[in-house]
């Protein structure tokens, strides 16, 4: 199962969350970025439907999966 974390960070003259490389919108209060991130987190958690999904590999071969909607991650929130 896939972990991800929610790090909570100063940027922009504010607070953001950061997941891997990746910065959400800035707030301006550590609080704030805190709750965003905890709602994202959830949010990442919460089971959808399966659904069929369609990719092509680095050879051009085409493939159909099930996408299972019980597979979620696990998430933390630090900072």
């Amino acid at each position: 199962m896939t972990d991800i974390t929610y790090l909570i960070v100063e940027h922009d003259g504010g607070w953001a969350y950061k997941v891997g490389d990746v910065f959400s919108e800035t707030f301006k209060t550590h609080d704030a970025a805190l709750h965003a991130a905890q709602r994202a987190a959830g949010e990442q958690r919460v089971a959808g439907e399966d659904t069929g999904i369609s990719y092509e590999d680095t050879k051009g071969q085409w493939h159909d999966e099930l996408s299972a909607g019980d597979d979620r991650p696990t998430t933390h929130v630090k900072g």
